[in-house]
């Protein structure tokens, strides 16, 4: 049984709203998949962008393999992504017409060891949406001090 990698972006949902998910899968070499499989990745300043109606996600960053050899990777490198022909119309659509992103929430490992992508479709927050997902936040956490007391 393999052990699952699940790598998350949690500055993805405070900075950015989110408006369709899709899953992906990666475009990878051995290393790549091996620094992934053992949790050696990160996706935090990552984003996606179209180069010739392929979608590639940009600035993420992959660790070399410690075992590898001259045929190791790069650790910052463009990994394509692969959605199906009409999902990568409609992404390139929205990004193009409506000034949209795509941004890379999660970097998970399925059942079978593939390692997949779930990027979303996101429109940028501003400060005070920010400040408001705050006090949001604050409140929530106020409400449930004052619900345990009881």
């Amino acid at each position: 049984m393999l052990k699952t990698v699940n790598i998350q972006n949690k500055k993805a949902k405070f900075e950015y709203e989110i408006i369709d998910r899709y899953t992906a899968g990666m475009v990878l070499t051995g290393t790549e998949i091996k620094s992934i499989r053992l949790g050696k990745a990160g996706i935090t300043e990552s984003f996606c962008e179209f180069q010739n109606n392929e979608l590639f996600v940009i600035n993420s960053n992959i660790e070399e393999y410690h075992f590898g050899n001259q045929f190791n990777h790069k650790a910052k490198s463009e990994r394509k992504l692969l959605l199906n022909k009409r999902e990568l119309k409609g992404l390139l659509k929205d990004v193009q017409n409506k000034g949209l992103t795509i941004i890379p929430l999660r970097l998970f490992t399925n059942e079978k060891g593939m390692a997949k992508l779930d990027i979303a479709l996101c429109k940028g927050k501003k400060n005070f949406d920010k400040r408001e997902t705050i006090k949001d936040r604050d409140n929530k956490r106020d409400l449930d001090r004052i619900k345990k007391e009881f």
